[in-house]
């Protein structure tokens, strides 16, 4: 079978199931399927949204045609056999991000408009799995010959801690090699390290800071955020992005609106936690020890590539680190807690990070944590499998981009071999309207993924003819 003959039934199938395609990818982003640890329960190990998701999706695969698997609820499979047990992986993942403020469209429900669709998960990353299952149902039911199984591993956990994957290969091996549909085209070949931190104050005496909240997610720029403070409302003026409401008992309420983004793309928002910080400091708001730590949150928050706190450095194939602050709160305690994200390339590690912060938190009484480590990934760009990846996108589009590295982090690094390969074309224009992952108004192209599902298609096809 020849590629054209790939593409020819391709256009077919979407021409008589896009519909059918569209309506799996509604059913997926239909379930809010947001971790929720206060209600995990056996089978639902990332509460009650994460497992909805994963039986829908499961039974999407067994409607499919696929001999499908449930791993305690912390992953789920689907497998086309083949004529060895060597498997290829496909990852995707059913999990998403809270809603967050900001929507214009309903985010729990796909929204069709002007040949996009919008809701939560349309991009990340129902809409990328749906799509890629119906091309390996393609794939299927054209018969081509298939050295390898393949198996379509669906997690449940890719937003927060990637516990899914951990419990998996606890009791399954890796495959030959795994690409999900979690990032851009054309292809990926290595992500930068990712780093979380917990930055708690400590307790603050006689506060003037009343309450601060801000973020949805530590791995996502906040576009909201607000405080509560002691101060004389009448000699407070909003500006562009903050507004200013006196409220009861001599306090005034502080709303800064600034822009969501991804954590791994920082100057394409800004950061509303940093907007409220810096307007409380050239305000004179806080005691002492606050607007110290409120210094100290400054130079986190206004320097993205982490110069502001020692941070900043690069590398060849990754270029600049990334870091942002994602969420804000003050505890029972009075403690102002924020939480950071850290993208990293080779020439730093953690230990380098986590003692560029202590040096900065112990002087301030501080606490420091760091909840989560992933070290850097690269594999060859010139391997045969990213070369084919790499040849069925321009088969398909034309276009010659090559292979990238990117800063945020997908399940290709979890596993002994992998890349993230596709759905997004960022340099395509798309309407203002369109927000993008972890942001509101997520919206997807369905032209985009249409020609996903054919990139997808070649590539299955094209993988089948590798060694492994």
């Amino acid at each position: 079978m020849n590629h054209q003959e790939l593409l020819n039934a391709a256009d077919q199938y979407l021409d008589e199931h896009w519909d059918e395609v569209v309506a799996d990818i509604t059913t997926l982003v239909e379930i809010p399927s947001y971790e929720e640890l206060d209600k995990v329960a056996p089978g639902a190990p990332f509460g009650p949204g994460p497992k909805q998701a994963l039986d829908a999706t499961l039974d999407l695969a067994e409607r499919l045609g696929f001999a499908t698997g449930n791993v305690d609820g912390y992953m789920g499979y689907a497998d086309l056999p083949g004529q060895t047990d060597t498997q290829l992986g496909i990852i995707g993942h059913v999990d998403v991000v809270p809603a967050g403020p900001g929507w214009t469209f309903e985010p729990f429900k796909v929204t069709r408009k002007e040949g996009y669709l919008m809701g939560r998960g349309t991009l990340d990353d129902k809409g990328p799995l749906v799509t890629v299952m119906h091309a390996l149902k393609l794939a299927a039911d054209l018969g081509f010959d298939r050295p390898y199984t393949v198996r379509f591993l669906i997690g449940a956990n890719e937003e927060t801690d990637l516990m899914d994957v951990e419990h998996y290969r606890e009791r399954y091996a890796d495959p030959a090699f795994v690409l999900t549909p979690d990032a851009e085209f054309p292809v990926c070949y290595g992500e930068k390290g990712g780093f979380n931190g917990t930055i708690t104050s400590a307790p603050v005496e006689d506060p003037q800071i009343l309450d601060f909240e801000g973020g949805a997610a530590t791995n996502a720029v906040p576009g909201e955020a607000f405080a509560v403070v002691k101060a004389d409302g009448a000699q407070l003026a909003g500006t562009d992005r903050i507004t200013v409401a006196e409220q009861p008992d001599g306090a005034v309420r502080i709303d800064a609106k600034g822009k969501s983004a991804h954590a791994s793309l920082p100057d394409n928002g800004v950061n509303a936690i940093g907007l409220i910080v810096d307007y409380l400091l050239d305000n004179g708001i806080g005691n002492d020890y606050e607007r110290r730590f409120l210094d100290f949150l400054q130079k986190l928050l206004s320097h993205t590539d982490g110069s502001g706190v020692g941070l900043a450095c690069s590398d060849k194939d990754f270029g600049p680190l990334t870091v942002i602050g994602g969420t804000i709160t003050i505890d029972s305690d009075h403690r102002i807690v924020q939480t950071m994200d850290v993208r990293f390339p080779t020439s730093i590690d953690g230990d380098g990070i986590t003692a560029a912060m202590l040096k900065l938190t112990e002087p301030l009484g501080a606490t420091f944590e760091n909840p989560l480590l992933l070290p850097p990934f690269l594999i060859d760009p010139d391997s045969p499998v990213i070369q084919a990846l790499l040849g069925a996108y321009r088969e398909v589009t034309g276009d010659d981009r090559k292979p990238f590295t990117i800063g945020g982090g997908t399940y290709a690094r979890e596993f002994n071999a992998g890349s993230s390969f596709g759905v997004e074309m960022p340099w395509l224009p798309q309407p203002e309207w369109v927000g993008g992952m972890h942001g509101p108004d997520e919206g997807m192209s369905e032209d985009q993924l249409k020609t996903a599902f054919k990139i997808y298609l070649v590539a299955l096809y094209e993988l089948q003819q590798l060694e492994f």
